[in-house]
This record gives C-alpha cells, sequence and structure tokens, in this order.
C-alpha cells in the first residue's frame, strides 16, 4: 500500500464515519417524529 493510498483509505473512513453519524441522527429524528405522531392528544 502506497501512502497515497493510505491517504485515501483514511479520507473514505472519515468520510464513512461522517455519513454514519448522519444516518444515525436521521433515522433517530424520524423514529422521534413517529413517535410524538403516534400519541393520543
Amino acid at each position: 500500500m502506497t501512502v497515497s493510498d493510505a491517504k485515501r483509505l483514511k479520507a473514505l473512513e472519515d468520510e464513512n464515519a461522517r455519513l454514519k453519524k448522519l444516518l444515525a441522527e436521521q433515522m433517530l429524528e424520524a423514529a422521534t417524529m413517529k413517535e410524538l405522531l403516534s400519541i393520543k392528544w
């Protein structure tokens, strides 16, 4: 593995972690909204 390969891998891993965090936040928000909408007022 070359230095440029290692840098590219690190960049992809960082982006993957950022996207996973974003997805988790969106899923949590969706679940919260679903829960709120299911409450009978």
